[in-house]
Formats: structure tokens, sequence, C-alpha cells
């Protein structure tokens, strides 16, 4: 982050790793990493972004359309609500500062 560009705020980067991983993923592209890397492919935010290609691609299959709305959702599901639940308990267990 001390390279990028003033401009360049964290949150491009993590949008720009999200969409990459799910660029890569309809490209077919990201498969291959992720049998070659395995936890190290699925976990980063590029793994996040592949999920997302791959549970709206998965949906548009079984319920056309309106899946490609709800199939990243679903995919990512578990994910997300650990993700809430954990940052939820440790700002209740932990004082925060700032």
């Amino acid at each position: 982050m001390d390279l990028t560009p003033y401009k360049v705020t964290p949150a491009h980067v993590l949008v720009g790793f999200v969409t990459g991983g799910a660029v890569l993923s309809a490209l077919g592209l990201y498969q291959p990493l992720v049998q070659i890397g395995g936890a190290g492919a699925t976990i980063p935010l590029s793994g996040f972004g592949h999920l997302l290609a791959q549970g709206a691609l998965g949906a548009v299959k079984t319920k056309g359309l309106l899946g490609a709305f709800s199939g990243g959702l679903q995919m990512t599901a578990v994910g997300l609500t650990a993700a809430i639940l954990f940052g939820y308990l440790m700002a209740i267990i932990f004082n925060p500062r700032g």
C-alpha cells in the first residue's frame, strides 16, 4: 500500500482483488489455481470473488436469470455469517481503542 498512488485506497485494492477473482473464475482460469494452491487460493479476497462467480453461474443454470442475483450469496452465506458473528463477538469482548 505504501507504493501505490495516493488516490488508490484500501477499498480500491479490496474491490480489485474480489473483481479479479470473479473475472478469472468466469474465464475458467481460477479453478486450476485452486487445485494447485488449495486453501491458499480459496481463502483470500480473490477466493471470495471466485465463490461469488461460481455461485452465480451455477444458479443461472438451475434458476435462470434470477439465479445470477441469489447464487453468489448462497455460496458465500456461511463465510459472511461467520465474519459478521465473530466480528460482533470480538467487539463485545474487547474494548476498541480509538
